[in-house]
């Protein structure tokens, strides 16, 4: 059965949302009257911004496990980090439990399906995927999982480097759009910066509404027509045909066998997977390796292709014309569990639109740009979880991963190899865990083991 988290109130409504930058443990506003006794080993989790790995900490401390903790940050990010992983957008997961074999949900940015585009997008499958994990996985009320990100979009954050960074290479394009610019423009013209405050009061509303609603409404009941109504005036010609029909999938990862380990990576549409698989079997770039995969006209997105596509590696040596935007996070919990995600809008701040009244930024369509490599891994050994690795960075983001988990396996921290792969790291072994991120990049790793990240 699952159980309630929060009743009304939220981890960072229960101590102020200033307090949520803190190491304190959630205080009993959380839970009513009496505060129940809470684990001192929560496990590790890192991602590319701050609060999503700050969010999923303390969803494991009240005693969610990792899918729960996944949904929390992947919902946060949306708040957070919207030129990455909108509402409007997607992504692939990975999620393990010690014992059992892994398993990946993808729920990649699908095209809408509508016509009279100007700015063709996706249809949005960041709820439907991370709901579909989180509810074969978690052991929360989904609903109660939303409180943070709602109470950070209502309350406002501070904008991060990575979201700093992001503003300042589109805004002139970004502020074209009107509800855009109310959103992301601090000045005349000029875009938020590192530290400014971002308040989502629309975005805030909606995750409230459909909160209540339920994510099924989000896709064919009534939030759904006020959301399709919204992105098509901002040009993005959707279908509720498409809304309806686009669902995550649950497929076998792809697999690499060492000699007391094996490497479970995400399989396609979520290829980078692949391309990091051929990678670590030491057959050349995983980019050049991802690029051979999608030119062949033989090649399906499903895991037993990719498997046998990596089983007879060569080393591949077509180019790729560059790839959009990701980012990326992990967590494991001390029961086991682990999740590795990689999410997108196939573009930075997707369409460059925004569906005004939702406040939820449109991601582009796959129709209109090549597919992000999406990357991500779980190692175990002797049917253990030991680690999870997931990547970002758009053309290097699977090379990266590739390092990374051949520094794992060999015993060693991964270390930042590419320029722009960006690396998001979580390891527990029963007695210790570790959490890293790249330095790049910006993000935030926490872990029960250690005082600070690396």
């Amino acid at each position: 059965m699952r159980r309630a988290l929060f009743g009304v109130t939220s981890l960072c409504v229960a101590f102020g949302v200033a307090a949520c930058h803190s190491a304190s443990p959630i205080g009993h506003a959380l839970f009513g009257h009496t505060t129940p006794e809470l684990p001192s080993q929560f496990g590790s989790v890192a991602a590319d911004e701050p609060r999503a790995a700050i969010i999923g900490r303390d969803i494991l401390l009240a005693g969610g496990n990792a899918a729960d903790a996944a949904a929390a940050m992947a919902l946060t990010l949306s708040v957070t980090l919207p030129s990455r992983a909108s509402l409007g957008g997607g992504g692939a997961c990975l999620i393990a439990h010690s014992g059992q074999k892994p398993q990946a949900v993808t729920f990649l940015p699908v095209a809408g399906g509508g016509s009279g585009a100007s700015r063709p997008a996706a249809v949005p499958m960041m709820l439907r995927g991370i709901y579909r994990l989180q509810r074969d996985h978690g052991q929360i009320q989904f609903e109660d999982l939303m409180v943070p990100a709602i109470t950070l979009a209502e309350r406002g954050i501070s904008v991060s480097p990575r979201l700093a960074e992001d503003l300042q290479a589109v805004h002139g394009a970004l502020f074209a759009d009107d509800a855009a610019r109310n959103i992301f423009m601090r000045g005349e013209d000029a875009p938020l910066k590192k530290g400014d405050r971002l308040v989502q009061p629309r975005l805030a509303r909606f995750l409230e509404r459909t909160r209540r609603m339920g994510v099924g409404d989000f896709y064919n009941g009534a939030m759904g027509t006020f959301f399709l109504t919204e992105a098509n005036l901002a040009g993005g010609g959707l279908s509720r045909a498409a809304m309806r029909d686009a669902l995550p999938a649950v497929q076998s990862p792809i697999r690499v066998q060492g000699k007391d380990y094996i490497v479970w990576f995400l399989p396609p549409p979520a290829d980078g997977g692949l391309g990091a698989a051929v990678a670590l079997r030491g057959a050349g770039s995983a980019q050049a390796a991802v690029a051979a995969w999608r030119a062949t006209p033989s090649a399906q997105a499903n895991a037993a292709s990719a498997q046998a596509w990596v089983d007879q590696a060569q080393n591949y040596t077509v180019a790729l014309a560059a790839l959009p935007a990701s980012t990326s996070f992990t967590v494991m919990d001390r029961s086991g569990g682990a999740v590795a995600c990689s999410l997108t809008n196939n573009n930075l701040f997707g369409t460059g639109r925004v569906a005004a009244l939702t406040g939820i930024v449109l991601a582009r369509s796959p129709d209109t740009a090549p597919r992000p490599m999406l990357s991500a891994a779980i190692v175990t050994r002797q049917k253990q979880v030991r680690a999870a690795l997931a990547s970002s960075g758009q053309n290097d983001a699977a090379d990266a991963l590739a390092k990374a988990v051949r520094a794992v396996n060999e015993g060693a921290a991964p270390a930042p190899e590419t320029a722009q792969g960006r690396v998001n790291f979580s390891q527990c072994d029963g007695r210790a865990c570790i959490a890293q991120t790249d330095p790049r990049g910006g993000g935030l790793a926490l872990s029960d083991s250690e005082k600070k990240s690396p």
